[in-house]
């Protein structure tokens, strides 16, 4: 089985798993419209091909839709409910919870108002701010960013060869409020930008490093 993990957000601009041979998509709801939680109160996404085989292992409820005596008119329901825990109690297939189910109602509020366009446009944003930064922390002395013209979306990784370590510099930033990095090794750092920074959120942040990376 082929499953691939991915930023709902990226799907506006690249290519959905299933152009690629996906069997199984999943991953986080949290950058559809989800507001900061301190770790908590999240919802996830999972889709496969229509096959009975997968479909029936959702860990959620299922639902379907079906066309009624009245033209282009349509009902709802659920689909293959004795799978769930309502008829086999704690060995049912799916996990039903409210946090998630309202988390999941804003997501497909957020994807509702947005629509492909904005879903493209959002997309578009996010890989010009990253290009931009990864562009900007390559001329820092003391920063290499690995990888060359690869495209990448939101996460990128550089390396520092001033000899400061990673934690270091992370510690640093903090100190001038800027959250900068999660270290991935002794002299290594993944940064992330989104839709939410600005041209001079990432000016500054270069300004910064290059202030305390030496």
């Amino acid at each position: 089985m082929y499953v691939v993990g991915c930023n709902p957000l990226t799907l506006g601009v690249l290519a959905p798993p299933s152009a690629y041979g996906a069997d199984i998509a999943c991953g986080d709801i949290q950058p559809l419209g989800i507001h900061q939680s301190f770790g908590g109160g999240n919802a996830g996404f999972i889709a496969t091909r229509d096959e009975e085989r997968l479909v029936a292992e959702y860990p959620s409820r299922l639902f379907g839709l079906a066309p009624t005596t009245v033209e282009g008119e349509y009902g709802f329901g659920d689909v293959a409910h004795e799978r769930t825990s309502f008829a086999l109690r704690e060995e049912g297939k799916e996990w039903v919870g409210t946090a998630a189910a309202l988390h999941g109602i804003g997501a497909g509020v957020y994807l509702a108002l947005m629509g492909p366009r904005g879903m493209r446009e959002i997309g578009d944003t996010i890989l010009a701010h990253t290009a931009y930064a990864r562009q900007c922390l390559a001329q820092v002395p003391g920063i290499e960013v690995p990888y060359g013209d690869a495209l990448h979306f939101a996460d990128f990784t550089v390396r520092y060869t001033g000899g400061r370590t990673a934690a270091e510099i992370r510690a640093d930033l903090k100190e001038r409020g800027i959250y900068g990095s999660v270290p991935t090794g002794e002299h290594e750092a993944a940064f992330c930008v989104t839709e939410v920074h600005s041209k001079a959120d990432i000016d500054r942040l270069a300004a910064a490093l290059e202030e305390i990376v030496k």
